[in-house]
This record gives C-alpha cells, sequence and structure tokens, in this order.
C-alpha cells in the first residue's frame, strides 16, 4: 500500500471519529468523576478531542473487570489455538484500519505520516501476528527425572496486568505489550500517555470486535498520579510493565514495594553512543545510519544515537557527509508524506528540549526551535561530561565527541547511567565483536543503526531497564508465571518396605 498525497492524508483526517471514553468491560464509558482533559494535535495547537480524566476509581472498575474476566477463563482459559485465532481476526482488522490509524497516530502525536505508514503501523500488526503465531508454539518442559517421578515446569498466565505506555511510539509500544500478555492469557488494564490516547482507544475497540472477551483489554486514560500510580500501587494487579522515563519507572518499584510486591519491568531512557572508528568502511553509509539512529520520529525514540563517538582521523569526513544527509530530513506538517521531521509531542517537551539547545556551546548544524517543530541539529561538545552527553534530551539533537583510541571509544560509550542500545561502525572483526561485548547495553549493533527486530529482545542495562525484556520470546517471561507440577510414581509397596 504506497503513499498517498498530503491532500489525501488531510481529508482522511476531517472524516475521522475520534474515540473519547475510558475503554473498560467491553467498552467505551466517561470518566466517573465526569473530568476529561484535551487530546491537541501538537503540530497545529488544535484541539482533537476531550477524554474522559479518569482516577483511581476508575482503576478499581477496570481492575475489577479484568480479574473476574481473568477468574472465570473466558481468556485465560481459553485453548491457545482459540486465542491465537482470536489474535490472528485482530490483526487482521488493525491491517484494515490501518490508514485511519496511522492518520490518527500522526494527528495525536505529531509523528510523520511516513513514519506512521511505513514502520509503526505495519510492525504493529507484525508484532501481533508474530505473538499469536506463538502462542500454541511455546513448550513446556520436562525436569530430568527418576524412575519415582515426574516433575513438570509448565507457564501459566501472570493473572491482571498494569500496561504504562509511553508517547513516542504510542501503537507500536502498546501492540509489544498485549501482543504476549494477550498471548499468555492475561487481562490487561492499559494506562495511555496523555498526549496519545487515541489509537490506544481505538485498538481496545477493535480487539473486541476480533473477539478478545469483555474485560480482557481495558483501557483508563488519565495522568500520571491519577491512574498511573493507582495502577502501580493496586492491590489485585499481578505485575505492571511499564515504558517511559528513567525517573518515573523508578517509582513503580517503590509503588510495588509498598503495596503487594507485584512484578515490575521497566523499559527506560537511553544516551545512546553510536562509535565510529578510524577503519570504518563506506563513510557514506555510516553517515546515514547515524542520521537515522539520531533523527527518526524527532528524535524522541529512547534508542536514538545521540551521543556520536568518532575517531579524530574520520571526524571531519563523516560529518560533512551526516550534514549532507540531513538536508534530506524535512521539518514541516506530519501529513506530508515528504516530511521526516515532524512535531514534538507537547508544547511542555518542546520548551524542555529548546532549553538543552539554548546550552549548546558550538552548534554544526541546525538549533533553530519554533512553533513545536526542532530541526536537526549537531551540537559539538567538549567531553562526555557536558549536559548535552549526559542528558537523555529526547530530541533530534547529536552530540559529538571526538576520541583517538578504541579503548577511549568503549570507556566513553560506558561512562553513562544508562545502558539501552550502542553502535559500533568498523572494518575489522575482532574489534567489532570486542567492543559489542565490552559495550554495557542491551542491544549492540554493529555497522548499522537498529534495534533488532520482533525476534530479539529488547530492554537494557543499568538505568534503562530492570526485571525483563520486550520482543521475542523472552517477551513472555513478562506475562507467565512458571509453576512446577512434581508427580511422585514411587511404587506404594516399595514405600511400605522403606
Amino acid at each position: 500500500m504506497g503513499l498517498l498525497t498530503k491532500d489525501e492524508y488531510t481529508a482522511i483526517a476531517h472524516g475521522l471519529d475520534f474515540p473519547t471514553g475510558a475503554f473498560i468491560d467491553g467498552g467505551y464509558r466517561p470518566a466517573i468523576s465526569g473530568k476529561t482533559f484535551a487530546s491537541v494535535n501538537p503540530a497545529t495547537g488544535d484541539t482533537l478531542a476531550h477524554i474522559a480524566a479518569c482516577d483511581a476509581a476508575d482503576v478499581d472498575v477496570a481492575v475489577e473487570k479484568a480479574r473476574a474476566a481473568f477468574e472465570d477463563g473466558r481468556w485465560s482459559r481459553l485453548h491457545p489455538s482459540d486465542r491465537k485465532a482470536v489474535l490472528i481476526r485482530f490483526a487482521k482488522l488493525v491491517t484494515r484500519n490501518a490508514r485511519d490509524l496511522a492518520v490518527m497516530e500522526s494527528l495525536d502525536s505529531g509523528k510523520t505520516i511516513y513514519d506512521c505508514e511505513t514502520i509503526d503501523v505495519p510492525e504493529t500488526i507484525n508484532t501481533l501476528k508474530w505473538h499469536a503465531e506463538l502462542i500454541d508454539k511455546i513448550y513446556d518442559q520436562v525436569s530430568p527425572a527418576s524412575d519415582d517421578h515426574i516433575a513438570m515446569v509448565v507457564r501459566e498466565p501472570m493473572g491482571v496486568v498494569g500496561l504504562v505506555l509511553p508517547w513516542n511510539f504510542p501503537l507500536l509500544m502498546l501492540a509489544w505489550k498485549i501482543g504476549p500478555a494477550l498471548a499468555a492469557g492475561c487481562s490487561v488494564v492499559v494506562k495511555p500517555a496523555m498526549e496519545t490516547t487515541l489509537t490506544t482507544l481505538r485498538m481496545a475497540e477493535l480487539a473486541v470486535e476480533a473477539g478478545v472477551p469483555r474485560g480482557v483489554f481495558n483501557v483508563v486514560p488519565g495522568g500520571g498520579a491519577e491512574v498511573g500510580e493507582p495502577i502501580g500501587r493496586h492491590m489485585d494487579i499481578d505485575a505492571v510493565s511499564f515504558t517511559g522515563s528513567t525517573v518515573t519507572g523508578k517509582r513503580f518499584l517503590t509503588y510495588a514495594a509498598e503495596s503487594n510486591a507485584k512484578e515490575v519491568t521497566l523499559e527506560m531512557g537511553g544516551k545512546n553512543p553510536a562509535i565510529v572508528m578510524e577503519d570504518a568502511e563506506n563513510l557514506d553509509r555510516v553517515a546515514q545510519h547515524i542520521v537515522n539512529g539520531a533523527f527518526w520520529n524527532m528524535g524522541e525514540n529512547c534508542s536514538a544515537s545521540s551521543r556520536l563517538i568518532v575517531h579524530t582521523a574520520v571526524k571531519d569526513d563523516l560529518l560533512a557527509r551526516i550534514m549532507h544527509h540531513a538536508q534530506h530530513w524535512p521539518v514541516g506538517d506530519p501529513l506530508d508524506p515528504e516530511t521526516r521531521v515532524g512535531a514534538l509531542v507537547s508544547q511542555a517537551h518542546f520548551d524542555k528540549v529548546r532549553g538543552y539547545l539554548a546550552r549548546a556551546d558550538s552548534v554544526l548544524m541546525g538549533g533553530t526551535a519554533e512553533n513545536g517543530f526542532v530541526e536537526p541539529t549537531i551540537v559539538s561538545v567538549p567531553n562526555n561530561d557536558a549536559t548535552l552527553a549526559r542528558d537523555e534530551i529526547f530530541g533530534p539533537v547529536l552530540a559529538v565527541i571526538d576520541v583517538t583510541s578504541f579503548d577511549q571509544a568503549i570507556a566513553t560509550a560506558n561512562d553513562t547511567q544508562y545502558g539501552l542500545c550502542a553502535s559500533i561502525f568498523t572494518a575489522n572483526v575482532k574489534r567489532a565483536l570486542r567492543g559489542a561485548r565490552a559495550l554495557r547495553a542491551g542491544t549492540v549493533t554493529v555497522n548499522s543503526f537498529g534495534e533488532g527486530d520482533i525476534s530479539t529482545p529488547f530492554g537494557g542495562f543499568k538505568q534503562s531497564g530492570f526485571g525483563g525484556r520486550d520482543n521475542g520470546i523472552h517477551a513472555h517471561d513478562q506475562y507467565t508465571q512458571l509453576k512446577t507440577i512434581w508427580i511422585d510414581l514411587a511404587d506404594d509397596a516399595d514405600e511400605a518396605v522403606l
């Protein structure tokens, strides 16, 4: 399915019907308090809809319905092949509604329609299908046994799970969580970010249309204090999976400790290094990867390559090529398919990024921030201790640090509180493997920027992650419990003799 024109996308936008209620027990409903909040298009400042502003009372209702659905087995005890069939239908419905979802996502988040159409929505569909197909292909285990026993190790669904989403990839992060959670048989209570609520609500509606039973997939919009904390502290939620900032993620550990010691999985921030050594081949290709890693999704990406650690021997040549390729990333209307850099998600986040740019001592390219849009920016920093080299800016800002050796590059890369992603560019295979081993990050790419794919686990070291991984078979560990079933086969007569 090819891209449309800007006018065609604008026409679709005008025809969209935005959901506004919380989605609980299979249908939309207002917040118990009657309060709402505005969903704003960050590219224009226009209000798209007024969404139910939920609080702890709504969380209680959603958890109650989710628990009832889990305990009566309408989903949790459904045959794996039946759950698979429902999730396949869900993926097909998302495919049928893909264009509307892409436009809705772009309007709500400021993301470019190019990214929504070519990356976010297709990967959302692929994630749902991948986990659906995995349902009846994950085998349990039998431990080494004597003649007198059999010990089975089986997976069982965790129960009621709270899923707390970020605003930078609303659809895709939703799929990363509901894919394995629903596949496992859990019931979910989802809190989307206030900035980006619309597509999550629509996805819940499509799930029920596909056959996910009522009460299994609930969405409770609202703020962190009003909804996120009540989810984290709820005594009847068995686990929480959170993606977002490190500061907020740490709070969920406190909430769990002060409530029912629920399991917590955190995927948090990053200040990800891209190391380019003096022997890197095809600097033009390297530059393309650096540009994509730094400026994709306006840099609002926890795995963004926001630190370029480059050997002085190739620094000038590489920077010239990076600046050339960055010129092909125009800033503008997110609904224009030619635009590669859209609006930052909110005025508050725009002000934060603009504040960081004001601290830049040496801007090599870009630096303009106006009306919610920030152009791709490259800054030179004196060393890795500079604020722009240490803080997660979460905008299209690339900090450049020179080094003179491989060991210095690795040490600089690891000198951070984060450890989500890293990349290394070198023609030396041994150096590449040594670097990949030495870098303290959950995903390391060699001669490329990337995050792996749906089959590879994604998560971080240090303050970038805790408790588990998204993607791959490993993602199912978040949403299942291991149970040992020990069966005694000893003959009663033998026992009597003993």
